[in-house]
């Protein structure tokens, strides 16, 4: 079993399982929406997290009609959110440890996380 981010893939195999043509994932890759890895001999190599990734692509244009403009504006938003998330999970635990150390115990908790995921409804 292969790590969530090893890169792992051919572009053909990814190609093939998401029934994409190669040419597509190269103008994804242009664009800056993927990023996969790249060999020595400069072959890309794709992890899960890339597949993911050009899944949730596929949805968007596919179903959705977004054109990459606007994918690219999803994916940066999403990743903002998640740098967010992140941010308020560090100052929570600084706020735990702020209290645990002054003797005050906090009842309610002050931030609440929400995980926020694009969420697709099919046919």
């Amino acid at each position: 079993m292969h790590a969530y981010d090893e890169p792992v893939y051919l572009i053909s195999v990814v190609a093939k399982v998401l029934t994409i043509h190669p040419q597509t994932l190269r103008q994804y890759e242009r664009e800056g929406l993927i990023c996969p890895s790249r060999t020595e001999g400069k072959m890309r190599l794709f992890s899960q997290k890339d597949i993911d990734k050009i899944k949730m692509i596929q949805r968007l244009t596919r179903d959705l009609g977004v054109n990459l403009a606007g994918v690219d504006i999803i994916i940066q938003l999403k990743e903002k959110l998640q740098e967010y998330e992140n941010m308020i999970d560090e100052l929570k635990e600084e706020l735990i440890k702020v209290n645990k150390n002054s003797g005050d115990t906090v009842k309610n908790p002050l931030v609440k996380r929400d995980s926020y995921e694009v969420i697709i409804f099919g046919e």
